[in-house]
């Protein structure tokens, strides 16, 4: 049965022209141009979003949930932020105005994802400590860079931090909370996250580590922004709502999740390629003196995630701003790190750019590739359709498309095809012309 897949990154065809800007910017060689139009292949998908960054035309699209649709969908909405919405706002000195502004929304609780995360973070020093899992520990809070590891670097899955991501974490909290208050059945809680980016929608209906996502719904924070902001500009009362420190906000931008770690033995770094550098690094143990790494496959972390509206860098400023007067933290476990915090499935390799099962005709295929690609250009311009010369060869060899997909190759077919032509003109030409000449003598 073939697996069925779900992607929050979707295409418009209507609105592709067929450019290569997609092609060239995936990081998992999922994109390919066919027919003048662009076609993402399933499998190879990571949702990192980086196609609708440079999609010039906007053919490239993340789907989400619709706010006025979930707003009515539960008996008890909580809104889980995550800390990037902090960041989109100007001339914020709390973030109560913005868990304000979602109660008045129509929200019938709001449960801060940062406060999950400063969990996540107690529970990442605690298992650092232990030493039960390899160093360098990868953090696992990003799903983009999860299921690039799953598909590219599978020999670094067993350094991935069995723990839940915060947004996860906290909608289990936030329903057991409620259901406790409220009296009402978990069912009839719904967990709504205002998400920065698309892999995280991805990530509640195509679960990494665990059976279940316990998020119902999630909903892009550019789509929340706009009417958010009207009703904080109306506030005339604020409860003080805010149980988060400044770890916990932290997490909004690159860098503070390892800062979280009390430890100078970490690394940081974010974007799709600065991510697979380190990754590179990392497969060929170039960095064992490090004991944690923490990877943003978007600029400048969450807060650059595609579904924001502000820029990542003046938002990563405006988190700076908000975090210096709070307290260090304000969440942590008392007793021992519980389970439904952690993984409960292993995260395994997901063998999408293996040629073959069979490891003798995968090896063959290898070599047809190498041969067809000595025959190719080399110059991975991607109008061929393929982000690069190899990839064209392997799709040939894959069955997918043929050597003439290559304008130089078929370049050099007609003109060969034309030489031919002219040949046998010039030859026929003569011919004619001997037959004339012969009855011409007689």
């Amino acid at each position: 049965m073939e697996k069925k897949f779900f992607h929050s990154v979707t295409l418009n065809k209507d609105s592709c022209k067929g450019c290569t800007n997609c092609i060239k910017r995936c990081p998992t060689e999922a994109i390919r141009v066919q027919n003048g139009k662009a076609k993402i292949l399933s499998d190879r998908c990571i949702d990192c979003g980086e196609c609708i960054r440079v999609c010039p035309h906007h053919a490239k699209q993340a789907t989400s949930d619709k706010l006025e649709v979930v707003l009515n969908q539960f008996s008890y909405a909580i809104a889980l932020p995550a800390p990037s919405l902090y960041g989109q706002f100007n001339h914020l000195d709390s973030i109560d105005p913005v868990l304000n502004g979602l109660i008045a929304m129509g929200f019938d609780e709001v449960f801060e994802v940062s406060r999950a995360a400063e969990l996540v973070s107690d529970a990442t020093r605690r298992f650092l400590g232990c030493g039960t899992i390899r160093k360098p520990v990868i953090s696992s809070a990003c799903p983009t860079i999860t299921r690039l590891i799953r598909v590219r670097f599978p020999d670094l899955l067993d350094h991935i931090l069995p723990l839940l991501a915060p947004a996860e974490l906290a909608a289990r909290l936030a329903k057991q909370d409620a259901s406790r208050k409220t009296g009402l059945a978990p069912d009839q809680i719904g967990t709504v996250f205002l998400s920065p980016c698309p892999a995280k929608v991805t990530s509640t209906k195509m679960t990494l580590g665990t059976r279940k996502s316990e998020i119902d719904a999630v909903v892009a924070i550019k789509d929340v922004y706009p009417r958010l902001l009207s009703h904080m500009k109306h506030q005339e009362i604020q409860a003080e709502l805010s149980s988060s420190g400044r770890i916990g906000i932290g997490w909004g931008s690159s860098g503070g999740e390892a800062a979280a770690m009390f430890n100078e033995r970490y690394l940081a770094a974010d974007g799709i390629e600065n991510c697979i550098r380190v990754l590179e690094d990392l497969e060929d143990d170039k960095l064992g003196e490090l004991d944690f790494v923490e990877l943003n496959s978007c600029p400048g972390g969450c807060v650059g995630g595609v579904l924001t509206v502000e820029n990542p860098y003046i938002a990563k400023v405006k988190l700076k701003h908000l975090r210096q007067f709070l307290p260090v933290s304000c969440n942590r476990f008392t007793d021992e790190v519980p389970a439904f915090a952690q993984w409960d499935l292993p995260v395994e390799y997901e063998p999408v750019m293996e040629l073959d099962a069979d490891l003798g005709t995968a090896m063959e295929k290898m070599a047809k590739i190498d041969e067809i690609t000595d025959c190719l250009p080399g110059l991975d311009c991607g109008s061929c359709g393929s982000p690069s010369c190899r990839s064209l060869a392997e799709d040939i060899v894959r069955g997918y498309t043929t050597k003439d997909a290559c304008i130089f190759i078929l370049k050099e077919s007609m003109l060969s095809i034309a030489e031919s032509l002219a040949r046998l003109g010039r030859q026929d030409f003569h011919f004619h012309h001997d037959e004339e000449s012969e009855g011409h003598s007689s």
